[in-house]
């Protein structure tokens, strides 16, 4: 074959060209689409991971009191706890006849709260009575026979020094004078015994009363009419072990948790001022009594009691509270400083900057601050950028940012 069969040969067609054009043309078309394909898989993963809620634990942002100023050696919260409470319930097992107490209700001591099923109780005591009439009669009867032989007995001694009867016969009265005696010392015995029966029996008559044992406001009431009450927890039924509920109002005081790092700052006696969260305008002032001598190990606190100079109605128990221990009794008169109170822990640095992060619905809102150089204890004063009632970010993760979803911690 020569060369130019050989051309010939090697030549393509116009047939071949143009289907070889068309697979050309259709390579770019392809890279497009999976570039889109990427694209729309690298969104799609976006939304599932980059919006992921990132769990946080939030404070409230507190306005300073009055007075919370220099003379502020520590802040800590805690709750309204009484000193002074009582779940009554009878000392005897015994069915309701009646309750006479409502939740709210003021009793005084000894008040009626309620009454129980007495009847077993008073035909006990009315047989412990009447055994009681009975050997006092029996005493009597034996006092009277016992005055008898004592004549009968000196009768018959004259008689026998003159010799008109026997000697035998002075010594048996003699004898009867005795026995009766001690007849009569055995049977007040049992009269002196038939009388604490019956006192054992008033008593448990008496215990169907229930009686109020100080004086104070009723915050519950377990029990209803025609329930079984019982001083002893018994399973099943509607057996009950309590009436309800007293709590002496002026027993009130504050328990805080102190963080065991600032305890020293804190002495018995100092003064403090209490403000309650349901009234944070309201300041109480207060009075450290006791420093509890142990600590928890899970919160590393150990527990203040304060009490509160003041009784008031508002006051009630379980109330969260927040105390200020103070160096001096401050002034009514001083300002409080400007801004909010906040988690030292709430403050992080982004940048150089000390920021906080402020929940806004299901996002948070990156704010600049700058604290105050006095510390309040375990928080720190920002004098602007937070309000009263923001809820802040406590420990920020390193890689929350403006906008980040959050979602907050079950405590």
């Amino acid at each position: 074959m020569d060369n130019g069969e050989l051309l010939k040969e090697l030549r393509i067609g116009r047939d071949q060209r143009e289907d070889h054009d068309r697979g050309a043309g259709r390579w770019p078309w392809i890279v497009g689409a999976l570039i889109v394909l990427l694209a729309l898989l690298g969104g799609a993963g976006w939304m599932l991971f980059g919006h992921r809620a990132v769990a946080v634990q939030t404070a409230a942002a507190i306005a300073p009191s009055s007075g919370s100023g220099a003379g502020a050696v520590l802040q800590a919260t805690g709750y309204v706890t009484a000193r002074r409470q009582a779940t009554v319930s009878a000392q005897i097992t015994g069915t309701l006849t009646a309750v006479l107490i409502e939740e709210g209700d003021h009793v005084t001591q000894g008040q009626v709260l309620a009454r129980l099923d007495d009847s077993g109780y008073k035909a006990n005591l009315d047989a412990a009575l009447a055994q009681a009439a009975s050997s006092h009669a029996l005493v009597a009867q034996y006092k009277a026979q016992l005055a008898q032989g004592e004549h009968d007995a000196m009768r018959q001694q004259t008689l026998a020094a003159r010799g008109l009867v026997s000697t035998q016969s002075a010594e048996q009265a003699r004898t009867q004078v005795d026995t009766l005696r001690a007849q009569l010392g055995a049977q007040q015995k049992q009269a002196k015994s038939a009388d604490a029966q019956a006192a054992v029996a008033r008593v448990n008559f008496d215990y169907t009363v229930v009686r109020a044992p100080f004086g104070g406001v009723v915050t519950t009431k377990d029990a209803q009419v025609g329930e079984i009450l019982s001083p002893l927890s018994a399973g099943g039924g509607f057996t009950r072990t309590g009436v309800g509920t007293i709590v002496d109002m002026d027993s009130l005081e504050v328990d805080v948790d102190v963080n065991e790092a600032y305890i020293g700052r804190v002495q018995p006696g100092m003064p403090a001022e209490a403000v309650l969260d349901a009234y944070p305008d309201w300041k109480i002032p207060a009075h450290v009594v006791a420093i509890v001598p142990t600590a928890d190990r899970g919160k590393a606190t150990i527990k203040v009691r304060v009490a509160l100079e003041k009784k008031d109605a508002r006051v009630v128990p379980d109330m969260g509270a927040r105390v200020s221990f103070l160096e001096e009794r401050q002034s009514a008169t001083v300002p409080p400083p400007q801004g909010v109170l906040v988690p030292a822990t709430a403050i992080a640095s982004r940048a150089g900057r000390s920021v906080v992060f402020v929940v806004d619905g299901d996002q948070v809102r990156q704010r600049t601050v700058d604290p105050a150089a006095q510390a309040y204890g375990e928080l720190r004063l920002l004098p602007a950028a937070v309000n009263p009632g923001d809820n802040v970010v406590i420990s920020p993760p390193a890689g929350l940012h403006d906008g980040s979803v959050v979602q907050m911690k079950k405590p």
